[in-house]
């Protein structure tokens, strides 16, 4: 692809995410292509460290000022230049806030608002680098990357993930489809869902998976066959969606037959303490083990010396639920037999009995069956890890499917 002439400006939650390699991913081969970036975060990182990728992107990154409170001062001044600017703006981008306030009595509304103000004033006013603003996650940045869009009046578009699409008012999320000028989702499940709600609208919405750069997933390791103690690696967010009670319920079914495994948990999130005393509580300590974040370098360590890796996805009360987390698709592409549930899009990567296993959420006693029966099914493990290592190849290389979303931009950046 040609180098586009103009900048594509990213509004992000946070960056940089150990758990948003996806994203990086995302820009750095973006980079590759062509694109010039400039990287707009709302928040600094939560981490100490972050992937090798992230090193390598040559984007411009300016934070926004986060707390509305502790920073009330830097987004006011600016916002109150861009409405002496453009009053005219400046008045709908209140008169929109306010219609979205009273929907659902968020006051984020209007930081988001004072967000794109300060946006707006310091970075894209007369700015003719910048063409087009892109939101990753439909919720908070795509409400400060719309506001940006009304005050300057570049066109935006955003990519829609998971939590972000179900725990968002249907109303306000019609709204952005409405005002983009297309929609990225990252599987078919999120982009049916969508399209119900954009019925009517003739925004485009397109369905491109993150995938994963398939040259870093060269396993060593033959996992076609394994043997008793098993070793069972999970790698998630410590979140109600992961599912993770019912996991270790099928873990003390397992232990009671006298089944015998490691279990190793990589991840960390508001539920730890929770699940550490529920790992206690199920006298599980002896074969189950926490490790914390890790770097993406150990995960892929990890991946090597398991025999199986497991998701136990359900949806959360408030309707949280995963789209296709990339864990799976390393771990297919690490050749290691994954079994997950048919909640959201997960049966996308796991055809079940083709590449993966699935099964129904929250059932500890088909959940241990299912674990017992991959870790000594010498004929299914052969038949999934062989599966799934052709259906990462062939759907999920982040290198096709970038340039897929490289020709979507274009037009925007000439």
């Amino acid at each position: 692809m040609s180098t586009v002439s103009s900048t594509l400006a990213y509004i992000l939650k946070g960056y940089p995410r150990i758990s948003e390699t996806f994203i990086s991913n995302e820009i750095l081969l973006l980079e590759k292509l062509g694109f010039r970036m400039q990287l707009f975060p709302m928040r600094h990182p939560r981490e100490s460290f972050c992937h090798d990728s992230v090193k390598q992107i040559q984007a411009k990154v300016d934070y926004l000022p986060t707390e509305l409170l502790l920073e009330f001062p830097r987004l006011l001044l600016p916002n109150i230049f861009l409405a002496v600017k453009r009053p005219k703006l400046f008045q709908q981008g209140l008169q929109l806030a306010n219609v979205r306030y009273k929907r659902t009595g968020n006051l984020a509304t209007f930081k988001h608002l004072l967000q794109a103000g300060f946006l707006t004033n310091k970075h894209l006013l007369g700015n003719t680098e910048i063409s087009h603003l892109h939101g990753h996650f439909a919720h908070s940045p795509t409400s400060v990357t719309m506001f940006a869009s009304l005050l300057s009046g570049k066109p935006f578009s955003f990519t829609a993930h998971a939590k972000d699409i179900y725990t968002s008012n249907p109303k306000q999320l019609r709204e952005k489809i409405k005002l983009a000028e297309f929609v990225i989702t990252c599987t078919e499940y999120n982009k049916r869902y969508l399209e119900d709600i954009a019925q009517g609208l003739d925004t485009p919405i397109h369905c491109i998976y993150h995938g994963i750069d398939l040259k870093l997933f060269s396993p060593k390791t033959d996992h076609n066959t394994c043997s008793a103690p098993y070793t069972i690696l999970t790698v998630a967010r410590i979140t109600e969606k992961k599912g993770l009670p019912t996991l270790y319920r099928a873990l003390r079914i397992l232990k009671d037959k006298n089944f015998t495994f490691n279990h190793t948990l990589i991840g960390d999130g508001d539920d730890r303490d929770k699940i550490l005393q529920l790992i206690k509580n199920l006298d599980l300590t002896d074969c189950c083990h926490w490790l914390g974040t890790r770097t993406h370098t150990e995960v892929l360590r990890q991946f090597e010396q398991s025999d199986l890796f497991v998701l136990a996805c359900e949806i959360a009360a408030n309707g949280d639920r995963d789209g296709i987390p990339n864990v799976l698709v390393e771990a297919l592409a690490m050749e290691v037999p994954a079994l997950s549930t048919t909640v959201s899009a997960v049966p996308e990567i796991l055809l079940n009995t083709k590449s993966g296993i699935t099964i129904e959420p929250g059932n500890a006693i088909i959940m241990a069956e299912a674990i017992e029966k991959v870790l000594t099914d010498t004929d299914l493990r052969r038949s999934i890890i062989q599966g799934g290592r052709d259906h990462t190849s062939h759907n999920f290389n982040n290198r096709t499917l970038v340039a897929q979303l490289g020709k979507i931009f274009s037009p925007y950046l000439t």
